[in-house]
C-alpha cells in the first residue's frame, strides 16, 4: 500500500502467534489503524449523505483540533493504490479544513458491495438524516444485497410481502423503507421541497409515480397556486397520470381548491424570530409567541384602564 505503514506479520510472527492462546490471537488479528495521508484519501463514489459545513461539522472540527480523531475512519485500498473512505467522510472533511496532513485509518478488504452496505449501516447511525440522503442510501444497499443474492425481492411491493428489518435498517420497517425508495423517483426540485418540510412524505411518496414530464409540470403548478399537494390531492394525481388524463389545467385547478384542513396561516421568516426565541422547535417557539401575544395582550389592557 502507498501512503500506509504497511503492517506484516512476518515470519517470527507467524511462529509467535502459533503459540498464543486464543484471546491472543484475537488480539493479534485485530484490524490495524494506520496514519493515512490525506491525498491518498478518495470520496466513497455516489456517496448519498451531504457533509455540509454547518453547526455539526463546527463540533467535529473544534474536537478533532483538540482532542485528534478519536474514531479512526474506515476505507479500502483501490486498484490505483489510493484509499477509498467508506465511513468517515466528515472527519476527513474537518482533518482537510483544518490543514491536516494525515489521519487515522483502518483498512479492510471489501467487495464493492461489502463497502456499500458497511458505508450506509455506518452512516444511518447519524443524528440528523434527510429523507433525500434515507432514500438513497437504502436504495444502493437494497441493491447491493440483492446481487449478494441474499434478497431480490426487497423492494418489490406484493401485499403481504414480509420484510427483514434486520437486512434493511434498524429502525426502519420494511415498508416504510419502500417509500424512502421511492423518493428516489422525484425530480430534485421536488426532493428538495421534502428535505426543506415543504412537501411531506405520504403526498411525496404518491407523486413519486408521476413521469418526469408530470411532475415538472406540477411543480410549475405548486408555484403558481404558492401550495404543494395534500395527501388526498396526490393520490389523485397519481390515479389520473396512470389514467393518462393528467393535465396542467387539472393540476392546477385541484391546488387552488381549499383542503379540508386548510386555515389562515401567518408565516414569519425564522431568521426574524430567532432575534427573540432562540430555540428552534416549532412548538415551543409557537408557545412561546402565543405566550408573549397574551401578555401583550393584557399590557394593552392595562393601557386602556390607566387612562380611563
Amino acid at each position: 500500500m502507498s501512503g500506509v505503514q504497511k503492517i506484516d506479520l512476518g515470519l517470527k510472527d507467524a511462529y509467535d502467534e502459533l503459540f498464543m492462546d486464543d484471546a491472543g490471537r484475537a488480539e493479534n488479528r485485530k484490524p490495524k489503524v494506520a496514519e493515512i495521508l490525506l491525498e491518498n484519501l478518495a470520496e466513497f463514489p455516489n456517496h448519498p449523505f451531504k457533509v455540509n459545513d454547518d453547526a455539526e461539522m463546527e463540533q467535529v472540527k473544534d474536537s478533532i483540533s483538540k482532542n485528534g480523531v478519536l474514531t479512526p475512519a474506515i476505507a479500502r485500498e483501490r486498484s490505483d493504490g489510493k484509499f477509498e473512505i467508506i465511513s468517515g467522510h466528515r472527519r476527513l472533511a474537518a482533518c482537510r479544513s483544518l490543514g491536516l496532513a494525515a489521519m487515522p485509518v483502518i483498512v479492510r478488504n471489501m467487495t464493492d458491495d461489502e463497502a456499500v452496505i458497511t458505508m450506509v449501516d455506518t452512516n444511518l447511525q447519524r443524528e440528523h438524516i434527510l429523507p433525500s440522503e434515507k432514500a438513497f442510501a437504502y436504495k444502493m444497499k437494497l441493491e447491493a444485497m440483492s446481487r449478494q443474492g441474499k434478497r431480490s425481492d426487497l423492494t418489490s411491493g406484493q401485499v403481504g410481502q414480509k420484510w427483514s428489518r434486520d437486512e434493511v435498517a434498524d429502525k426502519e420497517s420494511g415498508r416504510q423503507v419502500q417509500r424512502y425508495i421511492r423518493l428516489t423517483n422525484l425530480i430534485p426540485e421536488l426532493l428538495d421541497k421534502v428535505d426543506e418540510g415543504k412537501m411531506a412524505m405520504s403526498p411525496a411518496v404518491e407523486i413519486s409515480y408521476l413521469s418526469t414530464e408530470e411532475q415538472r409540470t406540477l411543480l410549475t403548478a405548486m408555484e403558481q397556486a404558492d401550495c404543494t399537494p395534500s395527501h388526498a390531492q396526490a393520490i389523485e394525481l397519481k390515479k389520473l397520470s396512470q389514467e393518462g388524463a393528467l393535465f396542467v389545467e387539472d393540476m392546477i385547478e385541484m391546488l387552488m381548491e381549499p383542503k379540508a384542513n386548510q386555515r389562515e396561516m401567518l408565516r414569519l421568516p425564522m431568521e426574524q424570530i430567532r432575534k427573540y426565541v432562540p430555540d428552534s422547535d416549532p412548538k415551543r417557539v409557537q408557545d412561546f409567541i402565543m405566550k408573549a401575544c397574551e401578555h401583550y395582550r393584557k399590557y394593552l389592557n392595562r393601557q386602556k384602564e390607566q387612562k380611563r
